[in-house]
């Protein structure tokens, strides 16, 4: 085994690359920050900034929570094809059976764990009803693009149209490399206001 002496520390090197190699290794199977950093014994802001480091992807890391929608399928090859590291996206009736079969105390469990996912985002586009869209970019602290599919409460699905999200999630990935398109001009983002033009041009009614 090499070691290496920092002052009066003696670091195994090896013992460090292997919990950096199996903290990777976990992470890239799956496992959530916080599993990892409990499974291992580190801080989860030990493995958050690891990745941060070791990171070589250029843009803007962007997570994608939209409900209720109806083409949830569609919505989720959009956000994969747009570069979207993370995206929860849920109908109607997924989110009720979500929430009817998860006990009190593992559905709150869950939220906070979705909720500290998304601390990890440069930006989170938010496609739901207006009130939940201020309530969590008041929870999360960061960027939120907020786009309402409606009034609260949503009791129907909305269907949203790809190729606006396509546009939206394109823009906000690209702000990571200083917002500018192929021709060098700035992109703004589309924060879409409830009742705007944009807004009911991306949310539409399912059928």
């Amino acid at each position: 085994m090499e070691f290496i002496r920092v002052g009066d520390k003696i670091i195994g090197y090896d013992k460090l690359t292997g919990l950096i190699s199996e903290i990777l290794r976990r992470r890239s199977e799956g496992a959530t920050q916080q599993e990892v950093a409990k499974e291992l014994n580190v801080e989860r802001s030990f493995v958050s900034h690891l990745e941060r480091l070791g990171e070589v992807r250029r843009g803007n890391r962007v997570a994608l929570v939209a409900f209720p929608v109806s083409n949830t399928e569609e919505v989720k090859r959009v956000a994969e094809e747009c570069g979207v590291e993370f995206a929860y996206v849920l109908s109607e009736s997924e989110r009720r059976a979500f929430v009817n079969n998860t006990d009190g105390s593992s559905l709150f469990n869950e939220v906070l764990e979705i909720l500290a996912r998304l601390r990890d985002f440069d930006t989170v586009v938010l496609l739901a009803s207006d009130w939940r869209i201020k309530v969590i970019g008041k929870i999360l602290g960061r960027e939120v693009m907020g786009v309402p599919l409606g009034a609260s409460p949503i009791k129907k699905d909305k269907r949203v149209d790809p190729e606006t999200l396509r546009e939206l999630l394109s823009s906000a990935v690209a702000r990571g490399e200083g917002g500018k398109s192929a021709k060098g001009r700035k992109r703004k983002p589309r924060i879409f206001k409830a009742g705007s033009r944009g807004s009911r041009k991306l949310a539409r009614r399912g059928v």
